[in-house]
């Protein structure tokens, strides 16, 4: 008996977690899948109803608007993320006096939860009281920004707020593969002749595939997820129109007392992170086979 307590220690002191998650990830994962598939408004009702919700889900033109704004978003953000945080990498790789202090900043903003960086970027892109009225109060009259309270521009808000959230750790995945890159490899091709921009263009940065799908992978699922920066931000406004899945799903479930209609929602996001990490898994379960 103790040499059986000894042999499974590790297992019985893990299985009590490993309950919890599978009962609360998991089992509330297949919970919402079956939801979904029900008639149920402002309680679960688990009469079988079929993929009726999923049919109102794509005929509701608020969904649409949430999905359009989500691909403006994704596309902006993952861009600019991955083209910031290359510039910025490629210039700490310089091994600069200042580097350690420079890192330090464009890594703070990771360290702040997205209700403060929202809330910070409502004031300064508040017309009557952030940057339009500083530039104002200096004397530029004509200047205006207004794209916080304008339709049409402000998922671009939301875009310019995650860009400064997220950049710095994309930038310091990008340092980390820089840094280990053989010195040798450069040097060669210096001797060679190639200039500085052309080693990191055709050299440095096509070695650098697995640091460019794992920025990818992270971003993307950040941006699906994407709920406390928006209502913290805009609140889904003026009206809907920086709306996101994710605040769509939970408006549904607790202010439209929509469950069934907010887990089909929530099923599509679901199953769109999972349309991103399984085929890079895969890929990676590959190349790793392929190398050993």
């Amino acid at each position: 008996m103790l040499y059986w307590l000894q042999r499974n220690l590790p297992k019985i002191v893990i299985s009590p977690s490993f309950a919890v998650i599978i009962w609360f990830v998991y089992g509330f994962v297949l919970w919402t899948f079956y939801v979904s598939f029900t008639k149920s408004k402002m309680l679960p009702r688990y009469e079988f109803w079929g993929i009726d919700q999923h049919f109102r889900l794509w005929s509701n033109p608020r969904w649409f608007n949430a999905v359009e704004n989500l691909l403006i978003f994704t596309i902006l953000f993952v861009l600019v993320c991955l083209l910031i945080g290359i510039i910025l990498s490629i210039l700490l790789d310089q091994k600069i006096r200042t580097e350690g202090f420079l890192r330090t900043i464009y890594l703070y903003p990771m360290a702040l939860s997205f209700i403060v960086t929202g809330t910070a970027w409502k004031w300064i892109l508040n017309p009557t009281m952030g940057l339009e009225k500083l530039l104002n109060d200096w004397g530029f009259t004509e200047f205006t920004f207004d794209w916080l309270v304008n339709r049409d521009m402000s998922i671009y808000t939301i875009v310019i707020a995650a860009v400064w959230q997220s950049s710095g750790f994309v930038m310091a995945l990008f340092l980390a593969g820089l840094r280990s890159i053989d010195d040798e490899i450069v040097k060669a091709a210096k001797i060679d002749g190639a200039s500085l921009y052309s080693i990191y263009l055709t050299i440095i940065l096509p070695m650098m595939r697995p640091v460019f799908m794992s920025s990818i992978v992270i971003l993307l699922h950040i941006s699906i997820k994407s709920y406390d920066l928006v209502v913290a931000l805009t609140a889904g406004g003026p009206g809907i129109s920086s709306d996101m899945p994710a605040v769509f799903m939970t408006q549904m479930a607790f202010h439209r007392s929509e469950i069934g209609l907010a887990s089909a929602s929530a099923v599509m996001m679901f199953l769109t992170v999972l349309a991103i990490i399984v085929p890079y898994l895969y890929s990676e379960l590959r190349r790793q086979d392929a190398n050993s």
